[in-house]
């Protein structure tokens, strides 16, 4: 018996049910933070803004992309049926134990939302063990400091009213995964969209300079993770978080980003990775220069472009190649593009310049929420039919 067609395949409900909750968070969060509505939840704006977006709305999408991507690593059947809808109820339970935390309390509410990731975590070991596919188990590895990083978040809440250092560890795990698996796929992407062109000139594939490049990275986003204990140097931090953005940078360009132009479909890969170079060198000046509002454009450099700007790269493209669909951008596809990578450019400018905040900040939300709510809506037909 067929598995219903949303739950026929990780990425379709995930990908799908993803990004409307990524337009209400921030449809929600925006007029809270400025103090237009009130909702009754037992946490601040700022702690709910953070949490939801990095262990509510990325958990999902990081789902909907492994449970779709596994399947080809370990050459497994897929997990479908009534499997991979708990695993969707167990993160509806999450969202709905944060929605309503004045009433659980914080432990119920850490535990409630703490089940899917680890969860998550489980399935994607057991797949990968179970075809020995042992050099993707580092995918389950990075999922296991994010469990961690959420449990640090719940606790810092609990015991100081806002999570600092949770934070920072999430961040750094999500871009350690973009920054691993876009490693890969982005040259992968571009040198197959090339060759179909006849080019010669391919993009460097992965190599030992890619493994010493994430390797600063690590070692950059440790340092950032720490800056606040007086553990290492505000400067030889910041002088990390520069090599490190250097270095990023470098990697981006061996990739042949400026080939891709005529294509946005791929040309969003490289723009959306740019972020991540861009926020270490935000976060570099931050530290050299102690100053907090470079600090908060480097947090939303790597959050709302790299972040935001991958998921919907990836929901696009896979839910296009795994619906039977040509792999080029329609003309919604790129508005979709355009609308998430102005609000991540309106986000820095609203960190930089603060007097413009009022303006600043709800032009970015609008733009989020305009780019994930024309994802569900172009996009939510091919997630909700059978492939072609």
């Amino acid at each position: 018996m067929k598995p219903i067609t949303l739950f026929s395949a990780g990425f379709r409900p995930f990908f799908l049910f993803g990004a409307l909750y990524a337009a209400a968070l921030i449809a929600v969060w925006v007029p809270w933070f400025l103090g237009l509505v009130s909702p009754e939840m037992d946490v601040s704006p700022v702690s709910w803004h953070a949490h939801e977006l990095l262990f509510g709305f990325v958990p999902a999408i990081v789902a909907g992309f492994l449970l779709t991507a596994i399947p080809n690593w370990t050459g497994r059947p897929p997990v479908a049926g009534w499997p991979l809808a708990v695993l969707f109820a167990v993160w509806i339970v999450g969202r709905l134990g944060v929605a309503g935390s004045a009433a659980l309390g914080p432990l119920a509410v850490a535990l409630l939302t703490l089940l899917f990731p680890m969860a998550l975590a489980a399935v994607a070991g057991r797949e990968i063990a179970a075809a020995r596919n042992w050099r993707n188990l580092k995918v389950v590895a990075v999922l296991a400091v994010l469990i961690g990083a959420q449990g640090l978040f719940h606790w810092e809440l609990w015991r100081f009213g806002q999570s600092v250092h949770g934070t920072r560890l999430a961040v750094a795990a999500i871009l350690t995964l973009i920054m691993l698996i876009g490693g890969r796929i982005i040259p992968s992407f571009t040198g197959n969209w090339l060759k179909a062109r006849g080019a010669s000139r391919l993009p460097a594939p992965f190599s030992r300079f890619d493994g010493v490049a994430m390797g600063l990275g690590l070692l950059a986003l440790t340092a950032w993770v720490l800056r606040d204990d007086g553990v290492l140097d505000e400067r030889l931090t910041g002088v990390l978080l520069l090599i490190a953005g250097l270095a990023q940078t470098v990697r981006l360009a061996r990739w042949q980003p400026q080939r891709t132009l005529s294509e946005l479909l791929v040309l969003v890969l490289h723009v959306a990775y740019a972020f991540i170079p861009v926020g270490f060198l935000l976060a570099a000046w931050a530290s050299l220069n102690n100053s907090a509002a470079h600090g908060s454009a480097a947090l939303h450099a790597w959050t709302v472009g790299a972040v935001g700007g991958m998921t919907l790269a990836m929901m696009t493209r896979v839910t296009l190649g795994h619906t039977g669909r040509a792999l080029t951008a329609s003309w919604a596809t790129v508005a979709i593009y355009v609308a998430v990578t102005l609000a991540a450019c309106a986000r820095i400018a609203a960190a930089l310049d603060p007097q413009r905040t009022m303006l600043l900040l709800p032009l970015a939300g609008v733009l989020w929420v305009a780019a994930f709510l024309m994802f569900a809506m172009v996009y939510g037909r091919m997630l909700l039919t059978r492939r072609r």
